[in-house]
Parts: C-alpha cells; structure tokens; sequence
C-alpha cells in the first residue's frame, strides 16, 4: 500500500476539497466470486483511474479475495469557497483517521464552510480482511505542480465516482457484509443488517446469513470467530446443508468441521429409495423434534429426547420416541430405549432398533418380533436375527415358538459375491410333537424343506447353474406350508448343470433329480394295518450331453447335419421298482435334414435320424430288475409339409383421434408324418425319463391355425387372435405293441399332442385339440383350451384362463378346468368302438377366482379377494380376503384365510398388519400373498 498522503503548504490562493472514502467486503457465495471477480475488477479499475487523472490514488486491500464482491462507501465533501491563509511549509503533516473525530478536528473551516455527506457506519477491519480507507486532504491550486481542477472537470469525477460505487454497487447500505477467509477450498460470506468486530470475533445482528460451500447458518444474532471458524447463534437459527435443514432456538456450529450443538431443535431429512414392490415407500422427508442434536461430520447426528417420524409433523399418526438416538443421513436411524406410537398412544417397547434411511441401507440386528394365535399351532411368539456383513452378503436366522406343536425354524442366506455370481439357500423345519389322539398318542407332521439356488457366468462362455430342492414329506408341506399354492405342489425337483455352447455346438454336465409324491401316509387301526406313503424318484446323476444345431458343410447344398448324444448314470425308486443307485445309459442319434422349397408357397422339409441306446439294467417278464443289459437300434423319418397360407387384409381409414388401423387374417395349414420303427421290446426298458418312452409309431398330425393380426399406423403388428386346430391318426394303435389295455398309457406319441392321458386301449385317432387365444394386450386376455374324443365322443377336457383389467386398478382373473375322461356306463355312447376298453381316472372339476381393486403398495384403499372351488368333492379349498388401505405415512391391512386341505389341515386364519412407510410391517401379515 503507497503512504498516506498529507496536505501541501497552503497559500491564499488555494481550494481544498476533502475526500474520504472507505471500501469494504461484502458477504456473498463463495463459488460466485471467481465468476463476478472480473467484471468486478473492471469496474474499481475505472474508479481509480478517473480518481488518480486528479491527483487521488486509492489504495486497495490484498487479501484472500482478489476483488470485493460490492463496495460499501462513504464519501464526505468539504468545499471551501473563500480563499484562506497559508500555512507554514514546515508544520507537522496531518495524521490519517478514520474514525469521525478527524472531521472535527483537522477539516473544520475557521469560517463559514458547504459540506455535503454520504453517511454510513463505519468500516471497520474485521475477518482478516484489511480494508481499504482513504481520508486525504487535497489540493486544488494554481500552482505550477499542480493540475488545475476546473468545474466542468469537477462534475465529470463526480458523475464518474457517483456512478460506479452508486449504480455498480448500490444498496449496499442496506446491510453490512463480509467475507472471511475459510481455507484455500472455500470462503465463509456473512451478511446481516449490522456488524461489529472485536479482535477476531465478529458480530452480527439482524438477518444475519453465513455460507461456507454447501452449508448456510441463519440466525438473529451470531458470534463468529474467523480463526477458530465458530458461530454462536441465537434466535431463530436454522442450518441447511444438502438436504438437511435444521431449525433450533440456539446453535454453536464450527462451518468447516460440520461439528456442532443445537438446542430444541426441529429437522427434516430428505430420504431417497430404492423402488421396492413390497414396501410402502413416501416421499415424505425423514421429521424429528428433539431437546438437544450434536452434529459429527459425516452427517451423523446424536439426537437426546427425539420425537421422529415420516408423517405430517404437525398431526403425525405414528412417532417414535427414545431418549437417545442416533441418525447416519443416507444410511440408517438408531433408537435406544424407544417405543412406537400410534396416534401418540405407546404400542411397542423396543430396548434398540434400527430403521433403514437411505436409498441402498442394510443393517444387521434383530427384527420385529412375530405375535399370534392360531387354533392349530396355539400360542405363537418368534424373531429373528437380520446379519448383513458386508454390502454382498446377508443372512437371517429366525425362529418361533407354537404351544401346540412345538418349534419352528427358518433361516435364509444370499451373496453375489462377484457380479455374475449369486448364491441363495433358504430353510423350514418343524419340530412337531403332534396333535394328542384319543387313544393317547400322537401324530407329529414335522418335517423339513430346503432349496439352493446358484448361478454363476464363467470365462469362455461357461455357465454353473444350480437349483436343488429337498422336501422330507409331503404331510409336512401340507401341515406347515404358508400358502395354498405351496401346499397342494407334490413335486420336488433339482438340477445342476454345467454347460457351454459354441459355434453350433453344446456341451453340458448335468445332475437331474425328480421325485413326485403320490399319496399320504395312512395311520394303523385296530384292524388295518398302517400305509406307507408313496412317492416316485427319478435320478439322471452324472450325465453329459454333446450335440449339435442342424449345420450345413456346403453354402449351395441344402443338406444339414446335427447328433445327439449323452452319457450317465441313472435310478428309478417307486413301489415296484427300485434300481441300483448307478446304471448306465449310453445314447448317440445322428440326423440328416433336407429342406425343399417348391417357390415361395409350398415347403417340404424331411429329416431322418438313427438313434442306438444302451440301458445297463431292464426289466423281465415280471416287471422287476432283472440285471440285464438291453440295447435298442431305432431308425426315425419325419416329413413335414408346409402349404401355402390363405391371406386376406382388412383396413379402416383414418379419422380426427384415431390413426389408419390395418388387419390380417392368415389360415396355416400344416401335415406332418412321423415314422419310427426298432422298438421291439419297449416292456424291457425301466421308464427313467421321458427318453424311455420312446416307442413305434406311424402316424400324421394335420390341423391348421387362424391368424388375426392388427397394425395401427406405423407401429409393429399385433397378434390379436390365434386358433389352432390339431389331431393325430395312428395307423399303428397298438404303437408296436406297446399298449396295455385298461391302464393309463405314456408314450411320446401320445403326449406330444396332450398333455393328459387319453390312451387305455388301442388307439387309432387322438381326442381332437382346440386352442384359442385373444390377447389384445389392454383389458383382457382369454385363454380356452378343448379336448374332445371321438372314441368316446364327448368332450373329455375343458381348460379357461380370462383376466380382465376393464376400469383403471380394478382386475380380475378366472381359471377354471375341467378333466372328464373316465366313461361310466351310463355315459358310454349309444354305439361304442368294439374295442373301447373300461377305465378308471381320477376326475377333476375345479375353478379359481381372484379379483380386487389396487395393489399392495398403492395409496388409499387396495381390496383382494379370491376363492377356490372343487366341484367334484364339493369342497371349498382355498378362500382369501385382503383389505388395506395406505396413507402418505403408513397404513393398515387385514386378511383372513381358509385352507381345506381334508383331514392333514382344515384352518382359518386371521393377520393384521400395520404397515410403516420405508421401514415394513408391524403384526403377523408380512407378505400378503394372492392365491395364485
């Protein structure tokens, strides 16, 4: 900074004119000055120019900021018009002041004088900042040194120097301001209406607003230290950061550490989550009112005497209450000594809990305790323990106790370790004593289930695939299991298999593993003896498979290549047969496929494959294990004819709302002849899989499908409706020799047409297959399947699927199926086939039905109600009603249950659950599942 200047010697000639001007720093963004600091500059650098053209050199501060972001001012004035004597060269120069005592003292005129004044308070050095003052007395002479000021050089400077600290930097009377140096990444600005400072210590009152980065302090009256960078603040406080916000009665906050104590504060906290179909989510911020917070850097706020919820703060419907708590913004919310309010009434007393607040936010510790009374299971009460390690890795471990049965145990495990890896593996067990029968024992129906599920891409194209099922008893599903869907599956299957598939080609390792429950044990009586349950098991353990898509060696030459072929060991365990755990099973199938186009309407494609199969165990002329190896050598020749399709278009013209609407309807017809011979002893082979149910066949399957596709504007066609119509003729109905009259009879032939058994006889015709399907994709879908037999001539299976979704949330869906092929006598035809055979099947008449309003998760009132109904038994096995309704915060469900399961399990079943947005469920519903 140059000197201060000081008067010249006076003569009688002379002029003076006192100009006292002061520049201060006025708080504002830190991030906004580097932008405004140019222009800024531009501007003082204008002033000090027209100041110095007159003999006036204004220095300026250096501190942290390069340039003030406004200027507060203070510009006095004195003109003396009347010349006055001169003044020793030799007198002592005139000190420089700032303080009001200088106009007093050394600018008071010993006769009249004109003095205009821009007041305003001073400014005072404060925040480490120097400020830039000038109090100079200057002089305007005829003197050969010096300039001569003439009026209309006068008025420029003044229109000048009004104009830039006026026009550039006006109002900035109105508040005082500051900036403070904060590091070298950020700079603390405070403004307020009033300042005053006092070593290091700067105060502010009225409207008082600090920034530093991302945080903003308000208050009525702060305390702040530039060294320490400590605000005491007092009176209306409130602290944003991101999206926190605080509003407290008293604060002493460090701006740069983020640590700090606030008194009877109120805050919010904005949550973000991650959609989540079965949770309630809100928008709502994260509210809590407390006596006293201390904040940690890290966002960690220790919260004494807290009231926290989601809710409307002014009418919450639920709170939690705790004496300590602890809150990690972004992450979770920990409660000490809490209990849970509904409508400020205390319901749950929890010694520690924790509650998700972030987006992705797992923590390990016990969940909420599970209540309840069931008329089977007696007095329930269970928990469990939630174990989240590490961020790919969790586990829970639970169990409960039932007065009436004993206890229960579930656990659950899920990792992904790597991110083409996941592992789950879930457990259910009871330990049942049973119920107490009259002649004092009992019947436990205990039991246990397991799955593990594992997935995992490898290196060069390699895929581990792993989904195995264990399941002890059926009883026990029927017993124990949750839902009626999961308790009528009687089939438990398992797989792994490890595979790769290149250039046309398929390697694959497998272990296969199929067993099917067929009946319930049966306790012994006084006169019969007890029955085993029965049960089929089905093991292709090891195995592997190489083959090939059909390939063609030459480009012009429509002849393709492909094989088949595998490798292992299999196990059959039933009733009747019971097999080595290991026998061998050896297959290789060649095959050769030649497609022939006759023009672009007619195609025939023909293939013909030889397929040689080695069993190590078979069966004799009793039906048992004999020991012995059996060979099979099949030739197999298809032909497939395509002819042309029937096409005819339809169109609507556009109109004002609606685009052109274009629609097709195509008829494909299609034959299709299959012949297979070598099969000589198909009674020999033990039925492993449904490759042993290959047998000999000369038959055709012709049918045609109808089409109807419908294309609006520009956007891809639809398919609106397909029918399809499909039958098979057997020129050969005893397929070798295979048939066995009166019984139920499984081949390839037969269930590649129909899923149900239909073949007890000789057959020459299949029952005749209808499929039709409408799926416009909006507000229905339907879905009918018939079956009618014209040996029996009567249709013999009916299968309906409709969903409907006619008025925004409402749905409904019904599916009903009907099984009728088992003639009695009364419904034999007038004229049966002479070798219609007499048979017996089970038959099956049932019907589903759901509909409801909403769904799960949706705001306001969601309805599901559903039944199920046999009408062969006359029994209703399964009925549902679920009612909830959802609020901004939280809400309430009900359901209630019937499971008819005959005499394993007749129950009825009432949960509650009050359902807590973002966080989960209080009571006994805690996945409200649909029938189907």
């Amino acid at each position: 900074m140059r000197p201060p200047m000081t008067a010249g010697p006076i003569s009688r000639n002379s002029r003076f004119l006192n100009l006292s001007v002061e520049f201060c720093c006025s708080p504002g963004a830190a991030s906004a000055l580097p932008l405004n600091a140019p222009r800024k500059a531009t501007a003082i650098r204008v002033v000090r120019r027209a100041l110095n053209k007159y003999f006036i050199s204004i220095p300026h501060a250096q501190g942290p900021a390069s340039y003030p972001c406004r200027l507060a001012s203070r510009i006095t004035f004195i003109w003396k018009g009347q010349p006055t004597l001169c003044r020793d060269r030799r007198a002592a120069p005139l000190r420089r002041f700032t303080h009001p005592q200088f106009r007093q003292l050394h600018s008071a005129p010993p006769h009249a004088t004109s003095s205009v004044h821009l007041p305003s308070n001073l400014c005072d050095p404060m925040l480490g900042y120097a400020p830039a003052s000038l109090d100079r007395m200057l002089r305007v002479t005829r003197h050969f040194c010096a300039r001569t000021l003439s009026a209309p050089r006068l008025r420029f400077f003044s229109a000048v120097l009004f104009a830039a600290l006026g026009c550039q930097y006006g109002g900035s009377a109105q508040a005082q301001q500051v900036r403070a140096p904060a590091g070298k990444e950020a700079v603390a600005a405070l403004e307020a209406k009033t300042q005053s400072r006092k070593g290091d210590i700067t105060t502010a009152d009225g409207e008082v607003d600090i920034h530093y980065a991302d945080t903003r302090l308000r208050a009525d009256h702060v305390e702040y230290n530039d060294k320490t960078q400590e605000a005491v603040a007092t009176g209306h406080v409130q602290l944003d950061y991101r999206g926190e916000h605080l509003e407290a009665a008293e604060a002493h906050y460090n701006v740069s550490t983020g640590h700090g104590l606030f008194r009877e504060v109120r805050g919010t906290f904005k949550v973000e989550r991650q959609p989540n179909a079965e949770i309630l989510l809100t928008e709502n911020p994260l509210y809590f009112e407390a006596r006293s917070v201390e904040r940690f850097a890290g966002d960690l706020y220790l919260v004494h005497r807290a009231w926290i919820t989601i809710c409307d703060p002014s009418h919450p419907k639920w709170q939690f209450y705790a004496p300590d708590a602890r809150i990690h913004v972004d992450r979770t919310v920990a409660l000490i000594n809490a209990n849970f309010r509904l409508f400020r009434v205390p319901l749950i007393w929890l010694p520690y809990a924790t509650a998700p607040a972030g987006r992705k936010v797992r923590e390990s510790g016990f969940l909420i305790p599970d209540i309840g009374q069931s008329s089977r299971k007696g007095f329930i009460l269970g928990d469990a323990f939630y174990l989240a390690p590490v961020p790919w890795l969790d586990a829970t471990f639970g169990g409960q106790y039932m007065s009436r049965r004993g206890f229960q145990e579930r656990g659950s495990f899920r990792a992904k370790p790597f991110e083409n890896t996941s592992v789950e593996y879930t457990y259910f067990g009871v330990d049942d004593r049973g119920f107490l029968n009259p002649d004092g024992t009992r019947s436990p129906q205990g039991g246990e289930q397991q799955r593990l599920e594992l997935q995992s891409l490898l290196p060069r194209g390699w895929r581990f695939v792993t989904d195995y099922n264990q399941l002890s008893s059926l009883t026990f599903r029927l017993a124990f299991a949750d839902t009626f869907g999961e308790a009528v599956n009687s089939e438990v299957r398992s797989a792994v298999f490890f595979s790769n598939n290149f250039r046309g080609f398929s390697l694959n390792f497998a272990g296969l593993n199929d067993k099917s429950f067929l009946t319930l044990p049966v306790a012994a009586t006084s006169t019969t003896p007890a029955i085993p349950a029965t049960s089929v098991t089905l093991r292709n353990l090891p195995e592997a498979r190489f083959g090939s898509v059909e390939q063609s060696p030459w480009r012009s030459v429509p002849l393709y290549f492909s094989f088949d072929s595998f490798v292992g060991a299999v196990h059959r365990s039933d009733m009747q047969i019971d097999t080595p755990l290991s026998v061998s099973r050896e297959e290789f199938t060649p095959r050769v496929t030649v497609p022939v186009h006759f023009g672009p309407w007619f195609g025939v494609t023909a293939s013909a494959a030889f397929r040689s199969t080695r069993y190590g165990d078979s069966l004799d002329s009793a039906g048992l294990v004999s020991g012995t190896a059996i060979t099979s050598n099949t030739g197999e020749f298809t032909v497939e004819l395509r002819p042309p399709a029937f096409e005819r278009f339809f169109e609507r013209a556009p109109n004002k709302d609606k685009p052109r609407r274009k629609y097709k309807h195509v008829i494909e017809p299609a034959v299709a002849y299959r012949y297979v011979t070598g099969l000589n002893h198909f009674a020999d082979f033990i039925r492993f899989d449904s490759d042993a149910t290959l047998t000999d066949t000369n038959e055709v399957e012709y049918g045609f499908t109808q089409r109807l596709y419908r294309k609006d504007g520009d956007n891809q066609p639809q398919e609106l409706i397909s029918w399809r119509f499909v039958q098979k003729h057997y020129f050969d109905p005893t397929f070798g020799g295979a048939i066995v009259n009166g019984q139920r009879n499984v081949f390839q032939a037969l269930d590649s047409i129909s899923p149900f058994a239909f073949a007890f006889g000789p057959r020459n015709w299949s029952p005749i297959v209808s499929d039709f399907k409408i799926t416009p994709g909006g507000h229905y879908d339907l879905e009918q399947i018939l079956q009618y037999d014209p040996q029996i001539q009567r249709l013999v299976t009916i299968g309906t699927l409709l969903k409907v979704k006619p008025y925004r949330e409402f749905f409904a869906t019904v599916a009903h199926f009907r099984l009728n092929d088992n003639p009695a006598l009364s419904d034999l035809p007038a004229r049966p086939p002479p070798q219609l055979p007499l048979f017996q099947q089970p038959l099956s008449n049932q019907i589903r039905a759901l509909a409801g309003y909403g769904n799960e998760t949706r705001k306001g009132f969601n309805f599901t109600g559903g039944v199920g109904y046999d009408f062969t038994n006359k029994t209703l096995q399964n009925q549902i009603v679920q009612v909830s309704y959802n609020g901004a915060c939280c809400g309430l469900a009900v359901e209630y249950r019937r499971i008819n399961l005959g005499q394993v399990r007749t129950e009825n079943q009432f949960r509650v659950a009050f359902i807590v947005a973002n966080i989960g469920t209080f009571g006994n519903l805690r996945h409200r599942d649909k029938i189907f």
